[in-house]
């Protein structure tokens, strides 16, 4: 029987509450991922997206839970550099189908992710990887990984500075240090490990040997602080922790947030951070992204944007922070700005779309109060301090505006709300003045950073936001490609292209002389629960 066509034109009124347009833009149809128009409008006081397939019919999704904050966040929309030198040299480039970079896209690589396996030793249903699942071993040889990071570096006019690590579960490959030295080599100064943290707990030296060979940062899953809510690392965490406290590595907690699932326990998430902020230098929200088919059902029952995660941990943590001290990532392209007139030359810069993800900076007093930072800054006043600063250096000397810019930017904060064991200023003046990562680093050590970032799924996939990423995947292939196409759209970009760069399991276990399932982990609970590290952890 051939397939109902229906009317392209949207119907998002009937019974629904009085609706206010807001834009138009581009989307995926969730079945067969054609392009297809889309609105995004505002209705009960929230934000709405709704497109319609002439084959498949209407869809309609929560895009952001919060048309206040919504509008706030809008105001810090920014289009980014773009790229000089897009790796997809088309005329007429799609957008996403022909993602890898090319022209279109806005913001040059902040964050760039290389997948070095997609073998795992857990089974998580969620996960976007697992080699058993998928039939295939994917993991690019270190002359493939080398010339990942050059393709990376090699991007104009702005080199990426971090890389992300990451799976399956990087910690699987026996190579894993000579990658994080390669990274090193390469020039990349911040090397982030994502990982479930099993071998670090269960190696202590394997820390040392991470932190000695150049990461950062691991970007360590935890959905929740109970078995219940985070069954993959629950028991391990304490060793994570105290062996990442040893090893001086810093750690940024991961949750995936899951409405009905784990939501309830955000301010709890956020306590246990600031508990040990001695190791966590952040918590990172990650609203789910629901890949995959899906029921209608489901989807209104899991979905989860940032505004609403903003919601629950101000009313789990009665106030200590609320949805008024987050802010769009593109906030700080301010920074950005005086830092190039001051040095002639381009830099790096945040121009995710103001929807993707939001901040905050919570700072731990001599009383043990959180102070978040938006309570004692003046943030859109310094921001827009620092762009008038920025138009100026064009036409004055750079000594004069400097001397002025030094005098003025205390008066952007409260020295009586300022933590008392904190002095801002000099903190912001070292970042503007050396411009380098070492003192954007001083101030992430003296704070806790909150944040949330909303990657897309099919339902609620806006391609402005796509243009806009600056998160990204390097390929075997030489492209490079935004984290909402590369995960989004995996029968185009991350199944196609690692199944092509792979082996069979058969092969793999054939040239390892063992099997694929001996990588699982296995647990002994009681054990662990028994640790005094358990009770210092959780107690």
């Amino acid at each position: 029987m051939p397939k109902r066509k229906t009317s392209s034109k949207l119907n998002i009124e009937e019974g629904h509450g009085h609706v206010e347009p807001m834009r138009k833009t581009a989307s995926l149809c969730p079945k067969c991922l054609k392009t297809i128009s889309a609105e995004i409008f505002k209705r009960n006081g929230k934000v709405w997206i709704a497109k319609k397939c002439p084959e498949h019919g209407e869809f309609e999704d929560l895009y952001f839970g919060d048309y206040d904050m919504y509008k706030r966040f809008e105001k810090w929309a920014h289009a980014g550099k773009g790229i000089e030198n897009p790796v997809i040299d088309k005329e007429n480039p799609v957008c996403p189908q022909d993602c890898g970079m090319c022209k279109l896209h806005k913001s040059h690589t902040a964050l760039a992710n290389i997948v070095v396996t997609n073998r795992c030793d857990l089974t998580c249903f969620y996960c976007f990887f697992y080699a058993k699942a998928m039939g295939y071993v994917y993991e690019p040889t270190l002359d493939q990984i080398r010339q990942m990071l050059r393709t990376l570096k090699a991007q104009k006019p702005v080199e990426p500075n971090a890389i992300q690590l990451t799976g399956g579960e990087p910690t699987l490959r026996e190579d894993i240090i000579e990658i994080i030295d390669m990274c090193k080599e390469e020039g990349f100064d911040h090397v982030q490990l994502n990982t479930n943290g099993i071998r670090i707990a269960n190696e202590p030296e394997f820390a040392e040997r991470v932190k000695k060979a150049g990461v950062n940062t691991l970007y360590l899953s935890f959905d929740g602080v109970s078995p219940k809510t985070n069954p993959k690392n629950h028991w391990e965490i304490p060793k994570i922790l105290e062996n990442c406290k040893k090893a001086e590595i810093g750690v940024v907690l991961v949750p995936t947030v899951i409405n009905k699932i784990n939501d309830h326990e955000l301010g709890a998430i956020l306590k246990f951070a600031i508990k040990h902020i001695d190791v966590v230098r952040g918590v990172n929200f990650q609203p789910v992204s629901l890949v995959g088919r899906i029921t209608k059902a489901d989807l209104k029952k899991f979905r989860i944007t940032i505004p609403d995660v903003a919601e629950r941990i101000e009313k789990q943590t009665s106030g200590i922070i609320t949805k008024d001290d987050f802010y769009p990532v593109p906030t700080v392209t301010a920074i950005t700005h005086f830092v190039e007139a001051m040095s002639k030359k381009p830099k790096y810069e945040l121009t995710s779309h103001f929807a993707c993800g939001s901040a905050s900076y919570l700072f731990i007093d001599k009383d043990g109060s959180i102070i978040p930072i938006g309570r004692f800054v003046d943030i859109e006043g310094l921001m827009k301090y620092l762009d008038e600063k920025a138009v100026e250096l064009k036409s004055k000397p750079k000594g004069w505006v400097l001397l002025k810019m030094l005098a003025k930017i205390s008066s952007f904060i409260d020295k009586k709300k300022q933590p008392k064991n904190l002095n801002l200023t000099k903190l912001l003046i070292n970042v503007l003045k050396k411009k380098d990562y070492a003192a954007l680093g001083d101030m992430h050590h003296k704070s806790l950073m909150v944040s949330a970032m909303h990657f897309m799924d099919l339902y609620n996939y806006d391609v402005e936001r796509v243009k806009n990423c600056c998160i990204h995947y390097a390929q075997p292939d030489g492209r490079i490609v935004p984290f909402c196409t590369f995960n989004v759209i995996p029968e185009w970009y991350r199944d196609k292209i690692q199944k092509k760069y792979s082996i069979t399991i058969t092969q793999w276990e054939r040239r390892q002389k063992r099997k694929l399932n001996t990588d699982l982990y296995k647990r002994d609970i009681e054990k662990l629960k028994n640790d005094p590290l358990y009770n210092k952890y959780y107690g």
